[in-house]
């Protein structure tokens, strides 16, 4: 086991450590994995083999193990802990004091709850329809906590529920147990999962960050027999120290290095000198011919919205998804990006955390990263389960400072960079602390009158007019 863990660079820290699951057999046979996620994991995810992170996660929460995880993107981090969880239910009956959630994973996003909700339907669906309506009406209830949820706790006003997994982002689950008399209650827990756990300890802008939130739910979770796993692609001190101090015998588990980009992308840095440049750039890399989709990442909203306005007129099918967009629009623009009606989505940060966008051949960091952290998250929307992909990290006079910090990574990664980014200095922690809190104050991208912002809305409404008529008249 030692020399598997070795080939397959998978570092645990703690005392005895639980063997790995070598291959799907072991998994029904030796750790009583349910037969239908077994089956599902090879026909319907497709998987000829598990990847080194499920091989130590699975058997360690199945042991009832405490864990902290930190593996790359795409490498099937979400299935890593949808497997005991769902298996733990299935195989672990209910007390007969009845109707309370037994199990809760956390998200930072909307979307992100949204992608691992799908993915655990997926995991559990059986084609027998006798057999998967006995699996989700009577053994396994799972919810997403959406506004309509969330509406209808409030209006009944019920602390108990029949569900036995529900996903959730925190601030829907605080607000139901900030009530005077709290609408939900989290005291049957029995699998506390927060997925990309070291976003949800990065101090939020308002009083209220995601640290004082998981606080919050955790003391919530009143049952003195609760196990807990933190999951993210990045290794975060605060998590580490959080972790030792608050669970039982955790067992921290990281596959390849900590803080490392992963090398199935293949990267590389572009100097573009200012903001004119930066555009044309981009510009450049369009007509220049990519196979879509293209992830476009810009650090903030408004930024978004300035790039779309440029980019929408030169002929390509383009999108963005930022804070300004309700989540009906995010939610058609992710799905259109799926669909491949849309080739190039703009996004900003909200979207560089552990969704999984099937197939992205490109990722293009238009507006440089402001931490290392970032950037890892930022190009792990490509290179995802074994596939290949590319990204372009453009960088001004500005981005200097960071530099040599984002070159180190991508040196690792096995691509090359300039010797002299290498050189560079190297900034201080306290100085790369800073400049993670901050945005890089830029020029505006605007290069036409105000009013294009409008022109370009009316020309996507055009389009999209254009194309149902095209459907009415081909019916």
């Amino acid at each position: 086991k030692v020399n598997l863990r070795k080939q397959m660079r998978i570092f645990v820290q703690g005392t005895d450590v639980p063997d790995l699951v070598e291959n799907f057999n072991q998994l029904e046979e030796k750790f009583g994995v349910h037969s239908i996620c077994v089956k599902n994991l090879t026909e319907r995810f497709g998987f000829s083999a598990l990847s080194p992170i499920q091989m130590q996660a699975i058997p360690a929460m199945l042991d009832g193990r405490e864990i902290l995880a930190c593996a790359p993107t795409g490498s099937g981090k979400t299935l890593a802990f949808l497997v005991p969880v769902v298996s733990h239910l299935l195989n672990v009956k209910k007390t007969k004091k009845g109707k309370n959630i037994r199990a809760l994973i956390l998200s930072p996003t909307r979307e992100l709850a949204e992608q691992t909700f799908s993915e655990c339907k997926k995991l559990i669906r059986s084609e027998n329809d006798e057999e998967n309506e006995k699996i989700h009406k009577d053994l396994l209830n799972i919810r997403l906590m959406d506004k309509n949820l969330v509406k209808s706790f409030t209006e009944k006003k019920k602390q108990t529920c029949d569900i036995d997994l529900l996903i959730s982002t925190p601030n829907r689950i605080i607000h139901l147990i900030k009530q005077e008399t709290p609408i939900l209650k989290l005291d049957s827990i029995e699998w506390l999962v927060v997925d990309e756990s070291d976003k949800l300890f990065e101090d939020g802008k308002e009083d209220a960050s995601f640290r004082d939130q998981l606080g919050r739910i955790y003391s919530a979770c009143e049952n003195p027999k609760i196990r807990r796993a933190m999951f993210s692609a990045t290794f975060a001190h605060d998590v580490q120290q959080w972790c030792v101090l608050n669970m039982d015998n955790v067992l921290q588990v990281t596959v390849g290095g900590k803080n490392t980009a992963t090398s199935s992308v293949k990267q590389e840095l572009k100097y573009v000198g200012n903001e004119q440049g930066k555009l044309l750039a981009m510009q450049d890399i369009i007509r220049g011919g990519f196979a879509p989709p293209a992830l476009v990442f810009v650090q903030s909203k408004e930024r978004a919205k300035e790039l779309y306005a440029e980019l929408v007129y030169d002929g390509i099918n383009i999108d963005a998804i930022h804070g300004d967009r309700t989540p009906e629009q995010r939610e058609k623009a992710i799905q259109s990006l799926h669909a491949g009606t849309t080739w190039v989505m703009i996004c900003t940060e909200h979207m560089g955390r552990g969704m999984d966008f099937q197939n992205v051949n490109l990722v293009v960091n238009y507006d440089f990263p402001n931490s290392a952290v970032t950037y890892i998250h930022r190009i792990g929307r490509t290179g995802r389960a074994g596939r290949t992909g590319r990204a372009i990290t453009l960088f001004t006079d500005q981005d200097r400072a960071l530099l040599r910090s984002i070159a180190n990574l991508i040196k690792e990664a096995g691509c090359d960079v300039p010797e002299y980014m290498l050189k560079m200095k190297k900034m201080s922690k306290e100085e790369r602390k800073k400049t993670a809190k901050t945005q890089t104050k830029r020029n505006t991208i605007r290069t036409a009158p105000p009013d294009i912002l409008k022109r370009a809305k009316k020309r996507k409404t055009e389009i999209k007019n254009k194309k149902i008529q095209k459907l009415k008249d081909k019916n």
